[in-house]
């Protein structure tokens, strides 16, 4: 239990550190390059969700509606967490860190109405989504939770042959 909230802590910690350093740091869509050709710092805001999914929309009601999906959301990983927590060991810390993703882009929206990125990728001429800290750890959280249930169901399949 206190892994599971001290990752959430962790990564709403970093998250924010890191768009408080780029706010400081940078003018709205100012760019640094890091490593041509590959990584840059850019500071865009993204109103949407991921991939800028309802960025285009202008009506209040998609503010509200991200606060709302994000919270319900949140009460879903706790109710998750409870219950999965003791099935593989991986489950308590994937759902810690994607409820920690979700803190830090909900303290985002809540403060300033959209989320801050700054990790811009770019392979071969394609630009990747500009992303922070909190959609890492969403994304790191979803892919440790996809191996937990992948190795939960090898467990009890080998269970089964036995």
């Amino acid at each position: 239990m206190y892994i599971s909230i001290f990752l959430v802590l962790l990564v709403v910690v970093l998250d924010q550190l890191t768009k408080m350093l780029v706010l400081k740091s940078f003018h709205l869509y100012e760019s640094l390059v890091i490593i041509p050709n590959f990584f840059n710092l850019t500071y865009l805001t993204n109103k949407g969700a991921a991939f800028g999914f309802l960025a285009g929309v202008t009506s209040a009601w998609r503010h509200y509606f991200f606060l709302i999906l994000i919270s319900v959301a949140l009460v879903f990983l706790c109710i998750a967490w409870f219950r999965m927590r003791k099935d593989h060991r991986l489950y308590g810390p994937a759902l810690a860190m994607i409820a920690g993703g979700a803190i830090g882009n909900l303290i985002d929206r809540v403060r300033l109405g959209a989320v801050v990125d700054f990790f811009d990728f770019q392979v071969a001429g394609y630009h990747w989504p500009v992303f922070n800290v909190a959609d890492s750890a969403i994304t790191v959280g979803v892919a440790l939770f996809l191996l937990a249930t992948y190795l939960e169901e090898r467990q009890k399949k080998l269970k089964q042959e036995k």
